[in-house]
């Protein structure tokens, strides 16, 4: 291929609700028809499959109740097909799609947790999603193909929050990927990837978005497009903000913090490979794509003090002490190396002579929906330190733009929020956000306090 065709590739990718039955397939499909640029296609499984995977990789015992959640499984998958009539290659793929879900949860209910096999179960969503979507595109007269991504998809082997490693995707990509956009619309699965020993990883709940991103990347596409249910980005989430209003435009950096704290619409590690690439990302809503949505770049015309807000619930608030901190070296490291030994991802620090409080997101990104906090990780702080754990938190950012040097912003905040407790604050570490950690049933109201008060007057 002589010419550059990366470069006026568009990949687009289709949330679980966008692909959940075939009207939501057929909308899928108009927007992939009505831009010739789109090549790639990343979907997630059906709404409400990934969850019933996830309950059976965890082995359910009783035979009745796992045979239970693979019938709704196979009732959401059958419904698609009947409505969908396709070929008899693809029936003939379903089945074996299904078949392997029943093998696998029998598998895991019978010799227990294994995390390789936990992760071949929870891709076969995405793989039935991309079989269905080829297919109706290629009744609709396009030349389409469903390709499996861990061709491409490279990552290490860290079952259910597996990291993708870029260089080698890219170099995956070059050889499987592009030389059939010339004459194929390229169908894929969001979410999972594989190893070096090519074992089928996930890349952790939301990771479809991710895996766009990815592809996005590796192509160094013109645009990547998260289709979704909603209509771009909003100043505050609309079911808890009313007043809420959708963002034409919005810098890297900060939906980047809209991400990291608590905004659903995307998935917090989408943003930095469509950076590195200096890849546009578009926002849009598959049942009303005339709708403008929100574009994220590198720079946005305007740059406003306070842009936004997001909150992010399910937050642990894990407070070490130890009279070994007072004058010594090497607490928090060791304290670090633990935590990171259970890969786990500190949020906001504060220390003083005798403690460091930690903030956790306990709502956590393992596919298979592992607990944050385990025994094991208590276990090994113990001789480190005591520990306390306080729950039922929510952080609450404000996200924009200089806001550590602009004066007021903080007395502002506090002034809003003045009879609720907060619990920590965080400012100065980056300019794009001030975080405050509070009580989960707070959350609502001072959002709507501190939307009204920076962002409606």
């Amino acid at each position: 291929m002589q010419r550059n065709l990366e470069s006026s590739v568009i990949v687009a990718k289709f949330g679980g609700t966008s692909v959940a039955d075939l009207p939501a397939l057929q909308r899928c499909a108009d927007i992939v028809q009505a831009n010739p640029a789109i090549r790639v296609v990343v979907v997630s499984a059906a709404a409400g499959v990934t969850n019933r995977l996830v309950a059976l990789s965890k082995g359910i015992a009783p035979e009745s109740e796992r045979m239970q959640v693979l019938t709704e499984i196979m009732d959401i998958q059958h419904s698609i097909s009947k409505a969908l009539s396709p070929s008899p290659d693809i029936n003939a793929q379903l089945r074996d799609y299904l078949s392997r879900m029943a093998e696998l949860s029998a598998y895991l209910s019978d010799v227990g947790i294994e995390a390789s096999k936990q992760d071949e179960l929870l891709a076969l969503g995405e793989r039935c999603s991309s079989m269905f979507l080829a297919e109706l595109l290629r009744q609709r007269g396009l030349t389409a193909r469903d390709f499996n991504a861990c061709q491409v998809i490279r990552t290490d082997s860290h079952f259910g929050s597996a990291e993708a490693r870029p260089t080698r995707i890219g170099m995956l990509a070059k050889e499987h990927l592009t030389p059939l956009l010339e004459n194929y619309c390229v169908v894929t699965q969001g979410f999972i990837g594989a190893d070096a020993a090519d074992r089928v990883t996930t890349l952790g709940r939301g990771g479809s978005d991710l895996s766009a991103a990815l592809f996005a990347e590796a192509l160094r596409a013109q645009a990547l497009q998260i289709w979704t249910d909603v209509d771009g980005i909003y100043t505050c989430d609309p079911r808890q903000v009313k007043s809420a209003r959708p963002i034409s435009e919005i810098t890297f950096a900060e939906a980047a913090e809209m991400a990291t704290f608590g905004a659903k619409i995307l998935h917090p590690a989408t943003l930095l490979p469509a950076q590195r690439a200096q890849v546009p990302v578009f926002i849009g809503c598959t049942r009303e794509p005339e709708k403008a949505g929100t574009w994220i770049k590198n720079t946005t015309k305007q740059r406003p003090v306070c842009r936004a807000l997001s909150v992010r619930r399910g937050q642990v608030l894990l407070t070490a002490r130890s009279l070994n901190m007072l004058h010594a070296r090497g607490f928090l490291a060791e304290l670090f190396a633990i935590l990171a030994r259970h890969r786990i991802s500190v949020d906001l620090i504060t220390t003083s002579e005798v403690s460091v409080a930690l903030t956790l997101d306990a709502t956590g990104s393992h596919s298979s929906g592992n607990k944050l906090i385990s025994q094991a990780l208590l276990d090994d702080l113990a001789p480190l330190c005591d520990v306390e754990v306080e729950e039922g938190l929510a952080l609450v950012a404000i996200i924009g733009h200089q806001l550590s040097n602009t004066p007021e912003v903080a007395s502002r905040v506090f002034q809003m929020i003045a009879k609720k407790n907060i619990r920590m604050i965080s400012q100065g570490a980056s300019p794009n956000n001030l975080c405050v950690l509070v009580r989960e049933d707070d959350a609502t109201d001072i959002l709507n306090t501190l939307h009204q008060g920076f962002l409606e007057n």
